[in-house]
Parts: C-alpha cells; sequence; structure tokens
C-alpha cells in the first residue's frame, strides 16, 4: 500500500454476532478496494444461513472466492474449517487484518489468504475443496466467464458450493442463476430473503449433461 493511500485509509470497525462468536470486522475505506471495502447483504445472509442450519465445517477444506472483509471466511473457521481465503491482490491486506483481529493464534493455522483472480490463478490451486464459499460475487456480466471457470476448476464430485447472490441489486445476477449455472451445474435455491438467494450448486453427473 502505497502512503498515498495510507494517508487516504480510514477504517470503520462493525461488529456482528453469529453462531456465538462476535466478528468485529474492519473495513478499509479509501483504500482503493471499491466494493471489496464493504460488508455486503449477501455475505450476512450467509452467515445467518449458516447460524441457522447450524452448519459444521470441523475437518473440512474450505475455499472463499472474493472474501473482501473476509467475513465469511472467517465465519467458516470459527466453525472448524480449514479455510482459504481469496480475492485480488491488493485486498488481501483487509483481509488479514480481519482474520488476525477474530481468529485465535490458536485457530489461525486453519486461515490462509491468498490471491486469486479469476479465471487466471485457480489452476495453482488445488482442486479437492469439499466446500466453495461465494458472497455477492455475482455482480458484473463481464465477469462471468471467468468466474465460471474458477467454479468449474474447483467444482469436484464431492463439493458443495454455496453461492449466496442479490438477484434484484446485482446486474446480470438472475441470468446467472437461473440460466448459466444450471447449464453447466446443479443448483438448488436454499433460501430467499428479499432479493438475497443462497443456492447450493454441485457437480453434474456426466449422464445429467447428455
Amino acid at each position: 500500500m502505497s502512503s498515498t493511500e495510507n494517508n487516504n485509509l480510514s477504517l470503520e470497525e462493525k461488529e456482528y454476532e453469529f453462531c456465538g462468536h462476535t466478528l468485529k470486522i474492519t473495513m478499509f475505506k479509501g483504500a482503493s478496494l471499491s466494493i471489496s471495502a464493504y460488508v455486503w447483504g449477501p455475505g450476512i445472509v450467509l452467515c445467518q444461513y449458516f447460524q441457522d442450519e447450524k452448519i459444521d465445517f470441523t475437518g473440512k477444506k474450505v475455499l472463499e472466492l472474493g472474501s473482501g472483509t473476509g467475513i465469511v471466511g472467517i465465519l467458516a473457521v470459527l466453525l472448524g474449517g480449514d479455510v482459504t481465503l481469496t480475492d485480488r491482490p491488493y485486498v488481501l491486506k483487509q483481509i488479514e487484518y480481519n482474520v488476525v483481529a477474530n481468529i485465535p493464534a490458536t485457530s489461525r493455522p486453519r486461515a490462509k489468504t491468498r490471491a486469486l483472480v479469476w479465471g487466471a490463478d485457480q489452476d495453482s490451486f488445488p482442486s479437492d475443496f469439499d466446500f466453495i464459499l461465494g458472497s455477492d460475487i455475482v455482480y458484473s456480466p463481464s465477469q462471468f466467464p471467468a468466474l465460471l471457470r474458477t467454479l468449474q476448476h474447483f467444482c469436484s464430485d464431492k463439493t458443495t458450493m454455496y453461492l449466496s447472490s442479490n438477484l434484484d441489486a446485482r446486474m446480470g445476477a438472475e441470468n446467472f442463476h437461473q440460466e448459466l449455472i444450471p447449464n453447466q451445474f446443479n443448483s438448488e435455491l436454499l433460501h430467499k430473503k428479499k432479493g438475497d438467494c443462497i443456492y447450493k450448486v454441485t457437480k453434474k453427473n456426466p449422464r445429467d449433461q447428455q
């Protein structure tokens, strides 16, 4: 981060309560992070879903795409997961800050932070994750081809993907979830709250694609 960015940096902290944990999430406002410097509704809805459904990630390998502030991935660590939080390189400092602030030192080895540019970096990652998490990552149609290639790489026979999106507020989100995703994956709507929808996405059986 340059000295100019440091001068413009404004830290804003908000507290959230999920699954018996208090999450203190700091947003790096003014650090040229754009939309990545905010906690968006679909992330909150996904965290609430984990609480309501008593999701347990103990012993599971989890990958979060487009982590942003890291709120979803951090909760997954606190719920027992071995989690890799990913985003574009310039977002990682914000994620790492929140990881340190919220995850006890004894659990921190289960939280990894790595850069991942969709459509470009996925092949340098393993494809043996049990869960893929994505909240509010469906927002720009120009990114859909790269995102789909990334999801295809990570979605093995044993993988469950939880994708949380606002179909009303994000350009192309409805088309992505109702047409593009079902063409390549099995997709089930698990939860809907106003425009925020959570989908469970899994790999299609080859005979389902015939």
